[in-house]
């Protein structure tokens, strides 16, 4: 088997990386990368190639998948809440004032209060 080879592959772990590729291509990978990826998910969740033989199978392990799922999920939802964000600026026209602590509020609002006098010398020099 040539490196690169896919034969060994079962038609499910063809479609699978397939689909995973396709997920890697919308994030914005390249082509290339995604097939790379996907194939390498495969091979994490699955072992590699399937092996001909009795009880040669092993528990497949999802965690790659689990992990990706979640990373696009995240990313999708922070596309959508920019967007949102972006939507709603627009209409309102700039940002709204009076955000800030109830500390800094106050500070905001005191117009030449109590001003403490700053102590001249600091450190003594050595003589």
């Amino acid at each position: 088997m040539a490196r690169g080879d896919k034969s060994k592959y079962t038609d499910k772990q063809k479609r699978k990386a397939e689909h995973i590729a396709e997920g890697y291509e919308d994030r914005g990978d390249s082509k290339k990368s995604a097939k790379r990826k996907a194939w390498a998910t495969v091979n994490k969740e699955s072992g590699g190639g399937e092996k001909s033989g009795s009880g040669r199978g092993k528990k497949s392990n999802k965690s790659a998948s689990k992990k990706g799922g979640k990373k696009g999920g995240k990313a999708a939802a922070k596309k959508k809440k920019a967007k949102k964000a972006a939507k709603k600026g627009s209409k309102k026209g700039g940002k709204k004032k009076g955000g800030g602590s109830t500390a800094q509020k106050k500070r905001a609002g005191r117009k030449g209060g109590k001003k403490t006098a700053k102590k001249k010398g600091g450190r003594k020099k050595k003589s």
